[in-house]
């Protein structure tokens, strides 16, 4: 089975992603990691003004087969959250890299980018 895997994303082994323009890091699971998880159920998120740390879990997603935490893969403060995942949490399944999107942040420190594996590296490891 062949995944998307964006080349404008930065990923962690734990198969988050990260997404930044102008300074800005969109955050949200890859499409590979929707897939194991299957049908998305709830998803809980840190709250606007929080604090988020490089390698640090910062909320969970829970689907029908699991239950798991979701890891920062830059560290900042969330300026937004994605509300409609709250009540329509099957967004992450449709669309892992656009509309089911979880967190916005300011991101502390750009070099903490190079620590991530990048779409080569990532396809490796789920392949």
């Amino acid at each position: 089975m062949s995944f998307e895997i964006p080349e404008d994303c930065r990923y962690l082994e734990s198969h988050e992603w990260v997404r930044v323009e102008d300074g800005t890091a969109r955050i949200g699971i890859s499409d590979f990691a929707q897939d194991e998880l299957g049908d998305v159920v709830f998803v809980e998120l840190p709250g606007e003004g929080d604090t988020l740390d490089h390698g640090n879990d910062f909320g969970v997603i829970e689907s029908i087969k699991a239950v798991s935490d979701i890891y920062a893969p830059v560290s900042g403060t969330v300026t937004a959250v994605n509300e409609e995942l709250l009540d329509v949490p099957e967004l992450v399944n449709e669309d892992p890299y656009g509309d089911g999107w979880m967190v916005e942040l300011d991101l502390d420190d750009e070099s903490e980018l190079e620590e991530l594996l990048s779409p080569d590296a990532y396809r490796e490891q789920i392949e």
